[in-house]
This record gives structure tokens, sequence and C-alpha cells, in this order.
């Protein structure tokens, strides 16, 4: 299959694109960041631009197209909610008629955040309720794709893995800080369901071969506090979990809203797929077993200049 991946230098994209290019032709849009790699073909693209989405689908004519890109930096959405409405509603729903029109299929990646987390154990047919304007424009921007192209999967996800910059997930975070010998803080009261980059970008391929349609909480099956999920990355890596204060959000000094508990229920993925996404522990351990196998730094030589 032809394969386009949209943010293909962010933490799913980049992932994604690696794991897709393995048996697959693939493209993947980036707008800021050069990437220095021959697994797939790379498209530097404001997909914002008139007529950027136009160029880019008549260029690669995909079977398949996938869109991670988004503004997702939660703060940064609070200070600019312009972009975060043409990011995060506005480009999805035009990237949708336009595949819609040319027969490949799509995903879009939303997010769990569209719920307020006020009680968790969330179905797919539960209310959303987003607090911010980072959650308000990503389920916009479902809506907007389902009314637009209801064949279209539709992937509410929440992840962790290896970055080009190193500093995208919780995980990242816990293990640079933990090597360096940093305290940190982990939320005791917020809960979420980290499903790993790769092993999302492989539930999202699978999806797409079983031709499913609809919207999927596309998370773990294993849900956690931030604390607990801190404490394991540490176990995991051989760190040390005491430099892990436990803490409420609410000592935070973050800026936006964070919804406190983000669990959600995996059965009609499950369902599906026809066996469960992974843990926790299982994307842990595999987390761990690419740190080992050098996959970080492959990444991040990815953001390098070529010679010359």
């Amino acid at each position: 299959m032809r394969i386009l991946i949209t943010g293909a230098s962010g933490l799913l994209g980049l992932n994604l694109a690696l794991e897709a290019a393995a048996e697959h032709e693939v493209y993947g849009t980036a707008k800021d960041h050069l990437l220095n790699t021959s697994a797939f073909t790379v498209l530097q693209s404001d997909l914002l631009s008139p007529g950027a989405v136009e160029r880019v689908l008549d260029r690669t004519q995909p079977d398949w197209v996938i869109h991670c890109a988004a503004l997702a930096n939660v703060d940064a959405c609070e200070s600019d909610p312009v972009l975060a409405q043409q990011t995060n509603s506005d480009l999805p729903a035009r990237l949708a008629a336009n595949v819609a029109r040319g027969g490949a299929r799509l995903v879009h990646i939303s997010t769990d955040s569209v719920f307020d987390g006020s009680r968790g154990d969330y179905t797919e047919q539960d209310e959303p309720n987003p607090l911010g304007v980072y959650a308000r424009t990503k389920l916009d921007g479902e809506r907007r794709v389902a009314e637009t192209n209801p064949e279209a999967i539709i992937a509410r996800v929440n992840l962790f893995g290896w970055s080009m910059s190193g500093k995208r997930s919780l995980g990242e975070f816990f293990v640079r800080k933990l090597q360096a010998g940093v305290k940190v803080m982990g939320f005791t009261d917020v809960f979420f369901c980290p499903l790993l980059a790769t092993d999302l970008a492989a539930i999202l391929i699978k999806m797409l071969e079983l031709e499913l349609t609809g919207l999927y909480h596309v998370v773990s099956r294993e849900c956690l506090s931030k604390h607990e999920f801190g404490i394991r990355v540490a176990h995991t890596f051989n760190l040390d979990a005491s430099l892990i204060t436990p803490v409420s959000v609410e000592q935070s000094s973050l800026v936006a809203s964070r919804s406190p508990n983000l669990t959600l229920r995996t059965d009609k993925l499950a369902h599906a797929l026809g066996e469960q996404p992974p843990d926790v522990a299982d994307g842990l351990e595999r987390f761990h077993r690419q740190f080992m196998d050098g996959y970080p730094q492959h990444i991040q030589r990815m953001a390098a200049q070529p010679p010359g």
C-alpha cells in the first residue's frame, strides 16, 4: 500500500512512518523539521497553506492516509486558539473531504482529552466534555471528519515513545530526568492509559487492513496514574524511583486545565482486532528494549542536517 502520514516529524508520525515503511511505500509530511532518512519519502509542506493538502494528495496518490499532524501543546493552544482551530479542526475537515473524493482510506488521530476526566472508564458512546482549547478543537476535528468522511477511522489515543527531540513523551521525560539524578513530580491524581508509539502504529495499520470505520479508543488496556507510570519507568530502566515525588496536579504550575481521570475502555477495539491491545508493562518492556538497541539515537539522528 501507498501510505501518506501527516506530521511525520512528530512522536507518533515518525514512529508510525518507520513502522509502516517495513512493508509499505510511505510518504510523510513535515512542516518545520528536516528529516534525514531514507526509510520513507519526506515532503516538506505547511498543510495550512492554500492548496497544500490538494498538492500533497495529488503527488502521493495514497491508498491510506493517517493524519497525525496537530497542534498538541496544550498551553500553546490556550495562547493561540485561532491556530489551534485551524490546525486541529479546519485542517482535518479539509483533508477528510479531499481523501473521500480521492477514494483513499483515512485514519484521523484524536485524543483522550475530549473527556473532562470527572469519572473515567469512558466508552466510545460516552458524551465528551472537553475542558480547554486543545481538547475542544480536537473534538471539533473529530466531528467534522466523521461528518465529511463517514468511512474514516477516528482513533482517540494516548502514547509514549522515543522522539526526535527526546522530549515529546512522558516516558522520555522520566528516563532523561532520572538518569540525570533530577527530582521530578509524579501526579497521583491524573490517570491515563498510555500505549507505546510503535505498538499504536502496528494497531493503526491493522485497523486499516481490517477496513474498520468509525470511532475507537486506541489506548493501552491498562490504566494508571502518572506517578505510578514514572515508578514503573524507573524500575524498568533500573533508575532511582525515590527521585519521583508524589504530588497532586493542583500543586503544579500547569497553565491549561488537565482532565484527571482519562481511563478509557478498549472493548470495542479488542472485539474488532480479535485481541486485546498491549498493557503498560508490555509497552515499557519494549520501550526499554528499544533503548538498549539504540533506537532513540537512531530517531534523533534523523533531525541532523545531511552532510554537505
